[in-house]
């Protein structure tokens, strides 16, 4: 996300201009607009246009429409976010109170003004804006036939690919089909990590499997590698991580980052340190129950009572 201009005085008041530049940064303008907010960005509006003689045409013009937002919509696979909501100002082609809806989209600047800026919300920009908060975590959990490349934030995680090919079984005597099969599906998967990671920003590159598909696709990987001389890959062979995965689905991947193995070579990234808090959570709920509490009811109790240690809070409640 890329601040353009940050014009908020001390009681709360005032506007922020944001350029989102990658996926993730819907993810923070979700979070940041709420119901009441204006948002103000350019648009696409069909227009009807009547000629003297009575017919009419109707044409699609670009324009920049103020609103009042009323309801959000985000897609979180796609990373897309929709607001609806009133015009506010003066415009040509919409009337003041007329419904309109626009599409946030990538490298495209929006205006934010909110009745009040609270901390929760300036420190979103600030997290939002800060190149160091990239991914530096990636995931490729798969099995055979079935892979998924992931990209693992401190906010979120992304597929950012799914690769999907189907591999014939092996047959007596004819193993070829089987094995032809096999390499396209592990070139998918290569090109997948080519596409997606960027390893001058990732730090530790998960490899998860049931059974010995990961080490299968690991040699492969590095024997294509040589053979071609593939400088992205083999400068940064000790990023991966190979490690055991119930199945090739997106939901393997808790069990993988709750491994010790894997929470040990993540210590310096971003997403290990809510998976932490997390896993020890679930650790004392399960030895120590009455010393973990979750629920808005519970939880407010325990503030009462000056007990807290660690306060999880999820980004729904603050919307």
């Amino acid at each position: 996300m890329k601040l353009l201009s940050r014009n908020v005085d001390r009681g709360g008041n005032g506007t922020v201009v944001l350029m989102p530049e990658e996926p993730e940064d819907m993810w923070h303008a979700y979070n940041l607009i709420s119901e009441g907010d204006n948002v103000k960005c350019t648009t696409i509006r069909k227009v009807q246009n009547e000629t003297a003689t009575g017919s009419s045409s109707s044409s699609r013009v670009r324009t920049t429409l103020t609103i009042t937002v009323e309801t959000i919509d985000f897609d979180t696979q796609a990373c897309e976010l929709r607001l609806k909501g009133r015009n506010i100002e003066e415009n040509p082609y919409v009337k003041m109170g007329a419904y309109h809806t626009l599409d946030l989209a990538l490298n495209r600047k929006f205006t934010l003004t909110k009745p009040e800026w609270d901390s929760i919300a300036l420190e979103r920009i600030d997290m939002a804006c800060d190149v160091t908060q990239s991914a530096d975590v990636a995931a490729v959990i798969m099995q055979e036939g079935l892979a998924h490349v992931c990209l693992i934030t401190c906010s979120m995680t992304l597929v950012r690919s799914k690769i999907e090919i189907s591999i014939p079984r092996k047959r007596k005597g004819n193993v070829q089909q089987h094995e032809k099969g096999l390499a396209k599906f592990y070139e998918s998967v290569i090109q997948g990590i080519l596409r997606h990671v960027n390893f001058d920003v990732v730090k530790c590159v998960l490899l998860a499997s049931p059974g010995f598909v990961k080490d299968q696709f690991y040699d492969y990987m590095f024997q294509q590698a040589i053979k071609s001389d593939n400088k992205v890959l083999l400068d940064n062979k000790a990023k991966f991580v190979l490690i055991h995965s119930s199945s090739g689905f997106k939901h393997s991947l808790k069990e993988v980052l709750q491994d010790p193995a894997v929470t040990s070579r993540m210590s310096d990234t971003k997403a290990a340190g809510e998976v932490k808090a997390l896993e020890q959570f679930y650790t004392m709920l399960q030895c120590e129950p009455a010393k973990a509490f979750y629920g808005k009811k519970h939880v407010t109790k325990a503030v009462e009572a000056q007990c807290v240690q660690i306060l999880l809070i999820s980004d729904n409640l603050f919307r």
